[in-house]
C-alpha cells in the first residue's frame, strides 16, 4: 500500500473511506482513472473494515458510473466526436457487435475493461429501459467485486 493511502486510512473515518471507494470506482466505469480495486484491496488488507460493506459500496458506484454512460449514450450521442465522450468510436463498434450478438445479457459483462464502458453506453443508444440495465450491470459489478474481495479475503486466510 502506497504511504498516500495508508495515510488516507489511517487519518479518515470510515465514512470518508468508503466515500473514496465510491468515487473511484465511479470514475474506474466512466474510463477515467479510478483503480476502484486496487483501493478495495488495499482496504481488505489494511484490516478493520467489513469486506462486504466495502463490496458492496464499490458495486453501487461503479454500477452508478456506467448509469453516467448509459445516459451519455441516452442523450449525449450527437457529441460523440468531443474529446469528453466516454467512450471512442473503435470501443462503441465493437460494444454495438457484442450487443447485437447477445442482447441484454451482455450487460452482465459491463465489468470488462475497455468494452464494458462501451456496453453501458450502447445501451443508451439502443433504448435499454434503466431498470433491467441496473439489475444486469450491479450484477456483473458486484460479482466481479465479490470476487476480487473473497480472493483477497482468503489469501489473508490461507
Amino acid at each position: 500500500m502506497t504511504p498516500a493511502l495508508i495515510g488516507l486510512v489511517e487519518n479518515a473515518g470510515p465514512l470518508a473511506i468508503q466515500g473514496a471507494l465510491f468515487v473511484s470506482a465511479f470514475l474506474s466505469a466512466t474510463l477515467l482513472p479510478g483503480s476502484s480495486e486496487a483501493l478495495l484491496v488495499a482496504l481488505i488488507l489494511q484490516g478493520g473494515f467489513d469486506p462486504v460493506a466495502l463490496t458492496v459500496v464499490a458495486a453501487a458506484g461503479n454500477t452508478l458510473g456506467s448509469l453516467f454512460n448509459w445516459a451519455c449514450g441516452r442523450w449525449l450521442m450527437d457529441r460523440s466526436d468531443a474529446r469528453w465522450f466516454p467512450v471512442s468510436e473503435r470501443h462503441l463498434a465493437r460494444a454495438k457487435r457484442w450487443f447485437a450478438r447477445f442482447g441484454l445479457p451482455s450487460l452482465l459483462f459491463s465489468w470488462l475493461p475497455v468494452v464494458g464502458d462501451a456496453l453501458t453506453l450502447v445501451a443508451g443508444v439502443l433504448g435499454v429501459r434503466v431498470l433491467p440495465f441496473l439489475l444486469l450491470v450491479g450484477a456483473g459489478k458486484l460479482a466481479r467485486y465479490a470476487i476480487v474481495a473473497a480472493t483477497t479475503a482468503g489469501a489473508l486466510i490461507g
